[in-house]
Parts: C-alpha cells; sequence; structure tokens
C-alpha cells in the first residue's frame, strides 16, 4: 500500500474512534438535563435519584480533561471509572424505576404505568461504549461490529418506550404507531447487520431506514413540543414535566448517528477474511 494511502488510512481510522468519545461525552451531558426533567416530577423524593444527576455533570468535564489531556494511565483508569459507573448506575436506575410494586404484581398495567424502567439503561448503553472503544482499536472490524451491536441493543430499548410511553394513553392518535413501527424495523435491520457485515445491499438499505428514522425523531420532538405547549398547566414548566416526555424522540436521531458510525467503519472496512481479521494487516 503507498504510504500516501496508508497514512490517510491510519488517519480516518482514527478519526471513529474520536467521534464515538465525542458522542459518549455528549451523551452523558445531555443526560443530567433529561435525568432533571424526569426526576422533577416527583421533586427527587427519593435521595438516590440524585446520583445520575450529578454523575451526569461530573462525568463528561472528567472525560475532556483526561481523554484529551492526560496521560494514557491516568486515561485509561478515567475511562474504566466513568464507564463502569456508567454501568451500575444504569442497570441499578433500571431496578429503581420497576419497584417493588412491579415485582410484587408482576402485571402488563403496572409495567406500563411505572416509570420508563428501560430509560436508566442509556447509561449502561454509553458505560459500555466507552469501555469498548478503549480497548479496541477502531481499525479493526470488530469496533464497528461492536458500536452497530450496542446501537441495536439502544433501538431495542427504544422500541420499548415508543410502545409503552404511546400506550399510556391508548394510542389516542395514529401516528403514535410510526415510531413503533419504524423502531422495530431499525431493530431487525441492526441485528441483521451485526450477523452479515459485508453485504454492500444491506448497508446501503440499513443507511436508508435510518435516515427514516431520523426524520421521525424530529418531527416526534416538535409534536411532543406542539402537545406541551398546547397542554393544561399553572406554569409553562409544568406542562413540559407532566406532558408528553420533549427529549424521547431525538432519541431516534442519536440512535441513527451511533449506528451509522459503525456503518460507515464497516463500509471501509476492504479485504475482510473473517470476523476481526483483515487480509490488510
Amino acid at each position: 500500500m503507498p504510504k500516501n494511502s496508508e497514512k490517510t488510512l491510519r488517519n480516518r481510522k482514527g478519526l471513529a474512534a474520536r467521534l464515538l468519545d465525542f458522542f459518549i461525552i455528549a451523551n452523558l451531558a445531555f443526560l443530567a438535563l433529561d435525568v432533571f426533567l424526569a426526576h422533577s416530577v416527583n421533586a427527587f423524593a427519593h435521595p438516590a435519584e440524585w446520583i445520575p444527576f450529578y454523575f451526569s455533570l461530573a462525568a463528561p468535564v472528567l472525560l475532556v480533561l483526561t481523554l484529551f489531556g492526560s496521560a494514557d494511565r491516568l486515561r485509561a483508569w478515567c475511562r474504566f471509572g466513568v464507564g463502569w459507573g456508567a454501568i451500575c448506575i444504569g442497570i441499578s436506575g433500571m431496578f429503581f424505576h420497576l419497584g417493588s410494586e412491579f415485582f410484587s404484581d408482576l402485571t402488563l398495567k403496572n409495567l406500563v404505568y411505572t416509570a420508563p424502567f428501560v430509560a436508566p439503561l442509556a447509561f449502561t448503553g454509553v458505560g459500555l461504549l466507552l469501555i469498548m472503544n478503549g480497548m479496541i482499536r477502531d481499525t479493526d472490524l470488530e469496533w464497528a461490529q461492536w458500536v452497530v451491536f450496542m446501537a441495536g441493543f439502544g433501538w431495542c430499548g427504544n422500541f420499548i418506550l415508543s410502545a409503552f410511553d404511546h400506550a399510556q394513553n391508548g394510542f389516542f392518535n395514529p401516528s403514535e404507531w410510526l415510531p413503533v413501527f419504524t423502531s422495530a424495523i431499525a431493530v431487525g435491520c441492526l441485528i441483521t447487520l451485526f450477523l452479515v457485515p459485508h453485504q454492500a445491499a444491506l448497508l446501503r438499505f440499513c443507511v436508508i431506514v435510518l435516515g427514516i428514522n431520523f426524520v421521525v425523531g424530529i418531527a416526534g420532538f416538535f409534536l411532543h413540543l406542539t402537545a406541551d405547549l398546547q397542554a393544561p398547566g399553572v406554569t409553562q414548566i409544568d406542562k413540559f414535566l407532566y406532558g408528553a416526555p420533549l427529549f424521547a424522540p431525538l432519541l431516534f436521531p442519536n440512535l441513527s448517528l451511533l449506528a451509522l458510525l459503525g456503518i460507515w467503519k464497516m463500509s471501509t472496512r476492504n479485504g475482510v477474511s473473517s470476523l476481526g481479521q483483515s487480509t490488510l494487516e
């Protein structure tokens, strides 16, 4: 391979890992706002509800200071600590959201009308991405497959959130079925792509599906915003706290970008002979 081409390929591979780091930091920072709004509904009734909020405020600052300006050893420990902290917060938050009422009476009604039990798993997904990005080179096909794999699980959670959130009002508006349908297709596409990463036609189809979901998410954000502004409430903040979850539809463009990052790296991997191995090495 010519030196110029080899240098270009190396820079491109490094760019993917950096983009994923920026994606992780941005998501952790945004989770602080999302958690604050969600837990303000009950005025942070349980002291433990402050933990994910403070974690989301501190973790992005720590990652920016260490990932982009510290020694390798400190950077690795920071990635490891923040990653596992996010994983633990996500899993424990899921059980807190399910609560004792659901476990004592396993009914679909309790599952739908409890706090969104998959929402805290956003922390777990971000933590896994952070750890993976420090363990696997983005020059490997395995890196792209892990990104697609975790994006697929994120879409599974997005599908559940879309179905349960809209089930609370009985899918009053028929358009509320659209994100359930498009997110289900995204789940199937990404699972298939993870298992069969070398099909160019499948890559293109997944890009189209993710593009549609991106648009669905943006449209959903404005529909939720309109519904909240028109909802009855004493103050504007009450409308956003107790109305349609304003930021929930933004999961669609967010997860679309993550999946597209993995697809982009898959598409640049030529000469792959087997999983995680390349004839270019």
